[in-house]
């Protein structure tokens, strides 16, 4: 039994304070686009304004003839490799020879001010040829005269799914289903300063989610070793998936080590819509056969999603796309078939919940449309038939962790529901700001009417399909002024989730040492993976607390002869250890029929919406989410509660507001004014319910928190509109005109 008491007043379970909230809630956080240095000159980039076409010339001269200009880059001073990519290498750093979306880099300015960059970029002239955008993802999946995104085919990805041979049951439901294309809207934009160094290479500070996978990509292209690349982690204004793939890194990279000077690049709203992926929009059919009881028998389903010009994280998201396509349900035969298109609109990948967003909004749309047939409650369809423990999803993999789904959903339905809107005292009628509308007082309550909808969503955490997902940590004990210090060193970052909080409650926890510092996250430690798939409290707390007990171990030795920590410590010195951790093999689902052991870990979330529609005007007012999630073992209380109250926050903005207008390959509102996202009027109070059931298989047994909200708020909310207008409303996110036209 070690020596050292563990110490829990700052440690897990408690509601710890974040280390950087502070500095970020009075405006002294430094963001990426904060960075400075007294040489730097500024970067722009040339976008083409074409979803589709070919570049006959470009011409540099006027720009460079600019005063004040220092470099103007195209596809042929890619020093390297000329196409880089998380999944597949398809993207060119600079468009060589055509360019596949609008926004599309095409060319790179390096000028002493960013106006002057700007202007120089203006003076670029470029030749295109435009021809046909591929925009229709159904077009580009199955017609054989569709012509080809990329040499490879239009189909990035076909998952098929496939259990039992019984497609008959008494009752039978069918919808088609469409999930726009939402954006991971974080107010940081894209941004990061390059500097050479005196051995030939490059230092880049960066907004990213994942510091070694860019480096795998940067270095490459830029024809250097990759330990001549060295990231470090700027600081990050959200993030929500859309960092993990390059946008500025190479480009200012390229700029710094062409001019031999500090190259500062931020994108300004409008660019960062061009400037990094979003999330796949999604064209989906449904077949769902029931008994008359409400028990399933069946789900037929063809899941099609859009993952644009580039391929990114597309072929994983159609896997969880396909292997969470039926939900968290019993049923015993299944077929599905998930796909992964190229098309000539902007590239999608990664954003919160990925992939299983978009067939949660169908599979709970069907079941309300079951519950309905079979003259059954919302609630009690999906209780009849929830998994729990020992249950097989259509992959064949049996969940061996607890999965309450059963008692989450009786919790939920237990909830008091929001009292009806009263008159108010002051005002001497209807409180405006309770009704739809708001203050613009389109209403005073006349063609009002009140929805109640549930959701239900099942996430796998962590990387699936025999990703070889892992995460380092180094852990330093040192005396400092005398006393104990902890210094942590990971390369995970830290993107607004909280995870530096959790690396020192982790540390404090094992080591009971109250002084704990994370170094900042850099690239001269091994990678810790990314900052996504809800993974890092598990798979980077998993290293932190396996350094920290090998520290402790060697303390203990040290303290055999009865010396204290601090008398330990003045004669050993530092004590240092690094470790690495794994979570446990996952396997690729097999091609032909979907089976196989593909996740780590599955996480479950509840909601109820409760809405006020003005069905004249299509107005709605979300007026309650009440939510119970599962998570295992808390880590930070009051951490986790934000967590589930952004996560619903995103999950109603794609239910009502939150979509990227792309007519033929063109987007039609780059910018906040016109992209709308939930502000603190359009969010409700919340009734939050968090269980804790651990995972034996777990760190903790925690569970990963962060993505499992976004799924099942969207269909809880379109649920509780259809309830108020008795409308069928298949597309996210729900539109006035989808009401007011059709009510």
């Amino acid at each position: 039994m070690s020596s050292i008491k563990t110490r829990q007043s700052l440690g897990i379970g408690e509601s710890v304070l974040r280390p950087d909230g502070t500095l970020k809630v009075t405006g002294e956080f430094a963001y990426s686009s904060d960075l400075y240095l007294a040489d730097m000159i500024w970067g722009v980039t040339l976008r083409s304004p074409h979803p589709s076409a070919w570049i006959r010339s470009i011409d540099v001269g006027p720009a460079l003839a600019m005063p004040g200009v220092y470099a103007v880059l195209t596809h042929e001073d890619v020093p390297g490799e000329r196409f880089y990519g998380l999944d597949h290498r398809d993207q060119p750093v600079l468009a060589i020879d055509q360019v596949r979306y609008q926004g599309e880099p095409v060319a790179l300015i390096a000028a002493d001010h960013p106006e002057r960059a700007r202007r120089a970029a203006e003076a670029v002239i470029v030749e295109y040829e435009v021809r046909e955008a591929v925009t229709d993802p159904r077009r580009a999946a199955f017609d054989t005269s569709c012509p080809a995104v990329h040499e490879r085919g239009n189909v990035l990805r076909h998952q098929p799914i496939r259990v039992g041979s019984t497609f008959e049951a008494p009752v039978v439901v069918t919808g088609e289903y469409e999930v726009g294309m939402q954006d991971q809207a974080f107010l940081g934009p894209e941004s990061g300063l390059a500097v050479p160094a005196e051995d030939g290479g490059v230092d880049l500070y960066v907004a990213t989610q994942w510091l070694h996978a860019d480096r795998g990509q940067i270095a490459p292209c830029l024809g250097l070793p990759e330990e001549k690349v060295r990231l470090s982690l700027a600081g990050v204004g959200g993030a929500f998936g859309a960092r993990e793939d390059l946008s500025m890194q190479v480009h200012a990279c390229m700029l710094a080590l062409r001019t031999g000077r500090p190259v500062k690049i931020v994108y300004n709203r409008e660019e960062s819509f061009y400037g990094h992926v979003h999330r796949h929009p999604a064209r989906m059919r449904y077949e769902h056969g029931a008994t008359r009881e409400g028990r399933l028998l069946y789900v037929r389903a063809e899941i099609l999603l859009d993952g644009g010009a580039y391929c990114s994280t597309s072929p994983a998201v159609v896997g969880n796309a396909a292997s969470l396509g039926v939900g968290p349900y019993e049923v015993d035969n299944v077929w599905i078939d998930a796909y992964g298109v190229y098309t000539n609109n902007p590239p999608c990948g990664a954003m919160r919940g990925f992939g299983a967003v978009q067939a949660c909004y169908a599979y709970e749309s069907q079941m309300d449309r079951l519950a309905e047939a079979c003259g059954i409650s919302p609630v009690e369809v999906r209780i009849r038939n929830a998994v729990s423990q020992g249950s097989r999803l259509a992959t064949g993999q049996v969940i061996d962790s607890p999965a309450p789904l059963a008692e989450m959903l009786a919790e939920l339905a237990a909830m008091p529901l929001p009292a009806a809107p009263t008159a108010s005292d002051d005002a001497g009628g209807t409180d405006l700001l309770n009704m739809p509308g708001g203050i613009s007082q389109t209403t005073h309550g006349e063609g009002v009417r009140r929805g109640v909808g549930y959701g239900v969503g099942i996430k796998n955490i962590c990387f699936s399909e025999g990703f070889d997902d892992h995460s380092t940590a180094r852990v330093r004990v040192e005396l400092i002024g005398g006393e104990p210090h902890v210094l942590v060193h990971t390369a995970a970052a830290e993107v607004g989730q909280g995870l530096l909080m959790v690396q020192e409650q982790i540390a404090r926890t094992e080591l009971g040492i109250d002084t704990v510092t994370v170094a900042r996250a850099d690239t001269s430690v091994g990678s810790a993976g990314s900052s996504s798939a809800s993974r890092q409290s598990y798979v980077t707390g998993g290293a932190v607390r396996a350094a920290c007990q090998a520290v402790r171990e060697r303390l203990d030795k040290l303290r055999a002869d009865g010396s204290s920590l601090v008398q330990a410590l003045e004669l050993a010195g530092a004590v240092e250890e690094t470790r690495e951790y794994r979570h446990r093999p996952t396997f690729p689902l097999d091609p032909l029929t979907g089976q196989g052991d593909s996740h780590t870990q599955l996480a479950l979330c509840v909601h109820r919406a409760v809405v006020d529609v003005d069905v004249e005007l299509g107005l709605v007012k979300v007026v309650e989410l009440a939510a119970v999630q599962d998570v295992g073992r808390i880590m930070n209380p009051l951490a986790l509660e934000g967590q589930i109250h952004g996560g619903s926050a995103q999950g109603l903005g794609l239910a009502l507001m939150e979509e990227i207008q792309v007519q033929d390959g063109v987007v039609r509102n780059p910018s906040f004014t016109d992209y709308l996202i939930p502000t603190i009027l359009d969010m409700p109070p919340m009734r939050v319910s968090i269980l804790e059931n651990p995972d034996p298989h777990a760190p903790y047994g925690l569970r990963g928190a962060g993505e499992p909200p976004t799924l099942s708020s969207t269909p809880a909310v379109a649920a509780a509109v259809r309830a108020a207008t008795g409308l069928p409303l298949p597309r996210v996110p729900i539109r006035p005109h989808d009401i007011a036209l059709n009510g």
